[in-house]
């Protein structure tokens, strides 16, 4: 795996329940590589996970642009769990973030729960989507226009969807291959 040092990486977490492995994992991965993490989600308070971990934040979404951060982020990663329906599915600035850095020709991935974002936020029309599977999450995706992948990990366009924690480091790893392919493009 390439070098992203220099890169910046914005991470977004449900504000309770959030999964653990989905951002403890794949933020490690993407620190080995040298990327920077911001890791953020609706209020910025402290977040307690779906195991209890508790997680201080370094912010809110609504400051995501506040970050230190000179233009846009080198990839959009939204962290799923059992807290992502209730703190994500509707939040209306995430679509807004994913949609400025898409045009802007960067990398939106989303895993377990999250991914279900990308669907309602049309990410995902006429594209195979990994997921957790389950009826919830399955009609958010139909209702996008996506279909289902069973595969552990999907990536295409610079959009990137993992099926939850147990492909965290994979979905790490691809997001991390995407942000190269685009400096290699750009």
């Amino acid at each position: 795996m390439g070098s992203l040092t220099g890169k910046v990486v914005l991470m977004v977490i449900p504000q309770n329940q959030f999964d653990e492995e989905e951002l403890f994992e794949t933020r490690k991965v993407l620190e080995s590589t040298g990327a920077r993490v911001v890791v953020l989600s609706r209020n910025g308070q402290e977040a307690v996970g779906m195991n209890k971990t508790r997680f201080q934040p370094q912010g809110t979404i609504i400051d995501w642009n506040k970050q230190g951060v000179s233009g846009k982020y080198d990839a959009v990663l939204l962290v799923g769990g059992k807290g992502a329906a209730k703190s994500m599915w509707d939040d209306p600035i995430l679509p807004q973030i994913l949609t400025d850095h898409c045009r802007a020709g960067k990398v939106v991935a989303a895993i377990g729960q999250s991914v279900a974002v990308l669907a309602r936020a049309s990410f995902l029309n006429q594209r195979a989507a990994s997921g957790p599977g389950d009826e919830r999450f399955l009609n958010e995706l139909e209702a996008g226009s996506g279909y289902y992948s069973d595969e552990p990990v999907t990536s295409s366009d610079r959009i990137v969807t993992a099926s939850g924690g147990v492909s965290a480091k994979e979905f790490a790893e691809a997001v991390s291959a995407a942000v190269l392919d685009e400096t290699a493009d750009g």
